[in-house]
């Protein structure tokens, strides 16, 4: 049985802890792998070799830092076939999702190689007589990354581009579902040039999650994940003296107006919802049917779900492969069922779906929920899998505050030809991130990506300038010289002869 054990300092480390976690292909539910467990004294190593390497990467020059992102830029190019192949064999996602993944970390990464204007501070001369002033932003010191199973290659790019490229060291915690794409994206990084010990990976469960919290030696943690995780995250971090970012989980809604190209919005829900089997923060799990448009708009859906393949990531016809778990997927089905007994109407049925010759994947099809209200389980909770749920709401101002509501604020979309609408949706909702006829509003990486509510814990969001700010700390230098026209010193000046 193949291990993924550690990297630390640069180079891979056996586990000592004896404990190990089943790495699966999702599409056949046979093990490929186990991955090593990493006890307190491993995180330590890994701790201390990220310690170690701080105080003289926090030193190196812009010049060296952004020579190095650029070499790895060129290695992820070069190497993003390979990449996006682990994702498949063992989160499931179809080529063309993990691919795209692959392509939404390098952009971060390109956003980093641009470090020397981002970290320019700023100067007022004068700002008294004789007196200057000016900022500055230095690393924080050892930065922890703790990143979930649903884009294993992509978060990991989120974070540890920039945190060293500001300077400071890292150690990376992947989920244990699917490691190795952040293995080899970490592996990447030596290979473009960065010393031993700037980046660490060390596999593990809440074992290792505790400690990164709780060690002396982490500044600073970024965190990706569901709700009560972050939660625990964000209060046991700072309880610890850390800066925390902790990004949650998501209710996202798509709001369709009457005046909407139901066809374009039709596309965007499969999409949306469906794409990555439903397993992304930013996915929409809920669909606001506005005015009369509900009984359209759902039947432009169900024909556009009677297309779908579902099947391994490996086959090029596959739109959805499989979820990441038997566990996780026996969960989703769960809560189809428990619509249908709360009321709702259950257009498409994922639960019995089999996919020839791979009966034992964790396979469930795609789910369309009408009528569905918001005192019903399938509206309250993240589902995080392939089902859409659909809310018919009788007026915008009543789709307006459903969403509002929410316990979750990630990302919302509305679907209008309106301007006027449109605009004043963008500012009344309660969201991080809004898209207008757009369904997942990802930001690009020179904006910042995180939502409201308790779809974040934390000041600063993800990437972007907030990024920046997270991965830093301020300084402000006020100076005061003699001067040299009177100054008692014989610097050569004329006035001092």
């Amino acid at each position: 049985m193949r291990t993924i054990n550690h990297w630390i300092g640069g180079k891979t480390v056996e586990s000592t802890s004896g404990r190990f976690g089943v790495v699966t292909n999702p599409a056949t539910g046979e093990q490929t792998a186990q991955v090593a467990l990493a006890d307190v004294s491993e995180v330590d190593s890994a701790v201390a070799a990220a310690k170690d390497a701080l105080t003289t990467w926090r030193h190196s020059s812009l010049a060296t830092r952004t020579r190095i992102l650029f070499a790895y830029r060129e290695l992820l190019l070069r190497n993003r076939d390979g990449i996006a192949a682990l994702l498949t064999a063992e989160h499931g996602k179809v080529t063309s999702d993990a691919a795209g993944e692959v392509s939404r970390g390098l952009e971060v990464v390109e956003f980093a190689c641009g470090i020397p204007q981002l970290l320019k501070g700023g100067l007022s001369i004068g700002a008294s007589t004789g007196v200057d002033v000016h900022s500055i932003r230095q690393p924080v010191g050892v930065v922890a990354g703790i990143t979930p199973f649903n884009f294993p290659a992509m978060v990991p790019l989120w974070m540890f581009p920039l945190a060293i490229a500001c300077g400071n060291t890292f150690v990376l915690k992947p989920s244990e579902k699917d490691p190795s794409a952040a293995l080899r994206v970490a592996e990447l990084m030596a290979e473009a040039g960065l010393p031993e010990g700037v980046l660490n990976v060390v596999h593990g469960d809440a074992t290792a999650v505790n400690r990164l919290l709780e060690h002396p030696d982490v500044a600073a943690v970024s965190f990706v994940g569901s709700t009560p995780v972050a939660r625990h995250i964000y209060q046991t971090g700072t309880g610890n003296g850390k800066r925390v970012q902790a990004l949650g989980g998501a209710k996202n809604h798509m709001v369709v107006l009457p005046d909407a190209d139901l066809d374009l919005a039709a596309d965007a829900a499969v999409s949306a919802a469906y794409g990555s089997a439903g397993e992304r923060c930013m996915a929409i799990s809920v669909l606001v049917a506005v005015g009369g448009v509900g009984d359209d708009l759902v039947s432009r859906i169900q024909d556009r779900i009677a297309a779908l393949t579902i099947g391994p990531g490996t086959d090029p016809g596959s739109d959805m492969g499989p979820l990441i778990t038997r566990e996780h997927r026996d969960k989703v089905a769960g809560y189809v069922a428990a619509g249908e007994q709360e009321g709702a109407t259950v257009v498409a049925d994922g639960r019995d779906l089999a996919v020839p010759g791979h009966a034992n994947g964790f396979w469930l099809g795609v789910s369309l929920v009408d009528h569905v209200t918001p005192a019903m389980s399938v509206y309250r909770d993240e589902i995080f899998g392939p089902v859409l749920s659909v809310v018919r709401s009788p007026s915008y101002e009543d789709a307006l505050g459903l969403v509002n509501d929410n316990q979750w604020g990630n990302g919302v979309a509305i679907f209008t030809r309106d301007g006027g609408v449109a605009r004043k949706f963008q500012l009344e909702v309660e969201a991080g991130m809004v898209g207008v006829n757009v369904p997942i509003p990802v930001p690009v990486p020179y904006y910042p990506f995180g939502g409201w509510k308790a779809s974040l814990f934390g000041d600063n969001h993800a990437y972007g300038e907030d990024g920046v700010h997270f991965y830093t700390r301020g300084k402000v230098v006020t100076t005061r010289w003699p001067d040299p026209a009177t100054s008692s010193v014989d610097l050569g000046f004329p006035q001092n002869r």
